[in-house]
């Protein structure tokens, strides 16, 4: 039986394929005068901005880019690594923006994967870029950025992005999708096992997460946004969508350093940043005449690892209030958030910084986030105890994986996806990660959390940075091993810290090895403990 309510279809007057494009065009129509995009003493306005956007739309229809092609750009947080996020999909182009400190056969694989028909490449990588063209028999047309803030580095291309764009036409029309569902982005994970994984998004999702970035953060308008978190990093997490649908302003940085930041934030009154620990680290220990000069609070978002105490509570010390939040690339950056709650501001730091390092709740425009049993599929206990694996569902989540359908039926099985990642459910419903599944170290038939060693090692005074993987052990099978970043001018021995550990945890989680030295990590500051991993191997085989 039909029902009058079914017989009100769906118009172009009252209904249309959600996606961020629109944002821009927004901004340019309400605010063209207002600043989009710094870059050392450049300035662009929103009107600018989007013209330039349509340029590269055109140019890019112009040399036969249209549905679903390719294009991928290798460049650092830059006016054009802007323009791309929406000038590549203006034409139904699909964006690959590149992780920047891939080598040369991880960058030909996913040109060749991703069937790149263009690359976008700043001469700053020229030399990787170079490499990774000469493995390939099908070459994108390349296309180069000649920054003057970098004037080293071979120029590849037929032209460059400038010359490119001036044969764009500025007034181009794009369009809306015809399907919501098109995809918008394709972006690889670390393929730390293997090779990555092409992970496809869609104008959907994008749009979605985009606003959830402001609803999750409280964003207000004209926000001055310091790109600290690479634009290639789940698409900045959505960011360059959200700072034009706020009319905010970009701050672009070449370089994620200590002065650099100081310099940004004080010369343009950031308001907000996004990065991993590591990047509040470096504000925190850098020498406080840096920080002369700036008054006002800043708003940081950190994820990648559950931030340390000491972040926290240094955080706060220079100004910035951190939220942390939680995701992977399959869920377009962020997609839970550890959200405060009143009473923990009056808690002592030891406690509030517990609170604060949980992976938290769902944001508000993603479905669900829970913790289940993987094999069961059903929700584990809210004991703090129970381990099962965080999983989300909902419309900010990927399309699937680029030619791997078996990988993305395993992801989405039992109608989740599944993260990787075990958590438990504490009494008040958030999550609280305890290892990757394949970074639990299991000791003598008992699994040994590595998070839950390095938050300890954490609270040593002299320890900058750590990070515990698996040594394989004759006895044991695995022990825990160590590595160990110091705060500048301090010293400690590896007794001293298994004592430490001893008074704080259980005898035999505590590490059997511990290594002091620089600890290899990601360009978005995440700790690479694949390559972690194959130390302590290497070690325990010469021993």
């Amino acid at each position: 039986m039909t029902s009058p309510y079914d017989d009100l279809p769906k118009n172009a007057a009252n209904h249309s394929s959600l996606t961020p494009l629109t944002f821009i065009e927004r901004a340019a129509f309400v605010y063209p005068d207002r600043t989009s995009v710094i870059h050392g003493a450049e300035r662009w306005t929103w009107k600018q901005t989007y013209a330039r956007c349509r340029r590269l739309a055109s140019a890019l229809s112009r040399h036969g880019v249209g549905k679903n092609d390719t294009v991928a750009v290798m460049a650092p947080n830059t006016p054009p690594m802007y323009e791309a996020a929406f000038g590549v999909p203006m034409c139904g182009a699909v964006l690959n923006t590149m992780n920047t400190r891939l080598d040369a056969e991880a960058i030909a694989f996913q040109l060749r994967h991703g069937g790149a028909k263009v690359l976008i490449s700043d001469r700053e990588f020229s030399p990787v870029i170079g490499a990774a063209l000469a493995l390939l028999d099908d070459k994108p047309l390349v296309i180069d950025i000649d920054d003057p803030a970098w004037p080293q580095g071979e120029l590849l291309g037929a032209m460059d992005y400038e010359t490119f764009l001036a044969g764009g036409d500025p007034d181009y029309v794009w369009q809306n999708p015809a399907d919501e569902w098109d995809a918008i982005a394709l972006n690889y994970t670390s393929g730390t096992t293997g090779d990555p994984k092409g992970v496809v998004t869609h104008h959907r999702g994008a749009h979605l997460n985009a606003v959830n970035n402001i609803l999750n953060w409280g964003m207000p308008h004209h926000a001055v946004y310091l790109w600290t978190l690479p634009m290639f990093h789940c698409n900045g997490w959505c960011f360059p969508w959200t700072m034009a649908e706020r009319a905010g302003v970009n701050v672009c940085l070449r370089r994620v350093e200590a002065k650099a930041m100081f310099d940004a934030i004080r010369d343009h009154g950031v308001t907000h940043m996004c990065g991993a620990p590591i990047v509040y680290s470096m504000l925190i220990n850098a020498p406080a005449d840096l920080r002369v000069g700036i008054g006002q609070r800043i708003a940081g978002q950190v994820a990648g690892a559950a931030p340390p105490a000491a972040i926290i509570e240094g955080s706060e010390e220079i100004g910035i209030d951190l939220t942390h939040v939680y995701g992977l690339t399959e869920v377009y950056g962020p997609a839970g958030v550890c959200c405060k709650q009143e009473t923990w501001a009056h808690m002592p730091i030891d406690l509030r910084s517990e609170r604060n390092s949980r992976q938290g709740v769902r944001t508000p425009l993603q479905e669900a986030m829970t913790v289940l049993d993987p094999v069961t599929m059903q929700p584990v206990p809210w004991d703090g105890e129970t381990m099962g694996e965080i999983m989300f569902r909902g419309n900010i989540t990927m399309k699937g994986y680029l030619k791997n359908p078996a990988a993305t039926e395993e992801a989405f099985a039992g109608g989740w996806f599944h993260t990787g990642d075990l958590a438990v459910m504490q009494s008040d419903g958030y999550a609280k990660i305890r290892d990757r599944s394949k970074d639990v170290i299991i000791s003598g038939g008992e699994n040994i959390s590595s998070i839950e060693v390095e938050e300890t090692l954490y609270r040593h005074p002299a320890v900058l940075a750590a990070a515990v993987v698996a040594q394989p052990d004759a006895k044991w099978g695995e022990t825990p091993c160590a590595f160990i970043e110091l705060k500048p001018g301090t010293s400690v021995s590896a007794d001293d810290l298994r004592e430490f550990c001893r008074r704080h945890m259980a005898r035999f989680k505590v590490p059997k090895t511990f290594l002091f030295r620089d600890i290899p990590k990601t360009s978005t500051g995440k700790i690479q403990k694949f390559a972690l991993r194959e130390i302590a191997k290497s070690r325990t085989a010469i021993e």
